[in-house]
């Protein structure tokens, strides 16, 4: 089944795009991203937790520019640290933060910490302009490393390792990444059931006028 209308992915980071593109790549859908259209208006995202603000960032998209989104909120939850830096992983290091900004100010924190023990923790909401929206989930454990290794991936890709195949997630593939990461079985989740997931779009944005 084809999607009548293009699904909007609710970011401007062109990681998450590749890797949404390949995951979703076996589907009759039309992906774009927020890049492909004008300035929008931000979304504050002040939820209390990754759900909270998925779900925020796919309704506003899908109101804002009148097609279907998909938003996934994501970030690491490092146990020591009291589940730091949470909801807060992408502005860890401040508003604006680099990549780089954001590993430097977690390896300064972990300096001296002996429980690495960490875990990525992943929400996807997919959202129509008008009512509901879906949601799923993914979780995945790894570690805390002591320097940065790898240059694939982004965000904190070169400190999260993960001990099964005994890699960072920026020394993987894309591939071996997204068969294990948390956004990799969150839109697995997706996935099993995006035929009743094209149905449900269908018929909600058939009552809905384009």
């Amino acid at each position: 089944m084809k999607l009548s209308r293009p699904l909007v992915l609710a970011t401007r980071n062109e990681g998450k795009v590749l890797e949404f593109r390949e995951l979703l790549s076996d589907f009759d859908v039309e992906i774009r991203c927020l890049n492909d259209f004008g300035p929008i208006p931000t979304v504050l995202e002040d939820g209390e937790n990754f759900e909270d603000n998925a779900y925020k960032k796919a309704s506003f998209t899908a109101r804002v520019i009148g097609l279907p989104a998909l938003a996934d909120d994501s970030g690491l939850v490092v146990e020591s640290l009291g589940g730091m830096p949470g909801i807060h992983s992408a502005r860890f290091a401040g508003e604006d933060a680099t990549d780089e900004a954001n590993n430097l100010k977690l390896l300064e924190a972990m300096t001296g910490v002996r429980d690495r023990e960490a875990a990525f923790n992943c929400v996807i909401a997919i959202a129509v302009p008008k009512g509901p929206a879906l949601i799923y989930e993914g979780r995945c454990e790894g570690l805390i490393a002591h320097d940065l290794k790898g240059d694939q991936g982004f965000g904190y890709d070169p400190l999260f390792f993960y001990p099964p195949l005994k890699k960072t997630f920026a020394q993987m593939s894309r591939t071996e990444k997204g068969g294990v990461s948390h956004r990799g079985k969150a839109l697995g989740e997706l996935k099993s059931e995006f035929s009743k997931v094209l149905i449900w779009l269908n018929q909600r944005l058939a009552e809905e006028p384009f």
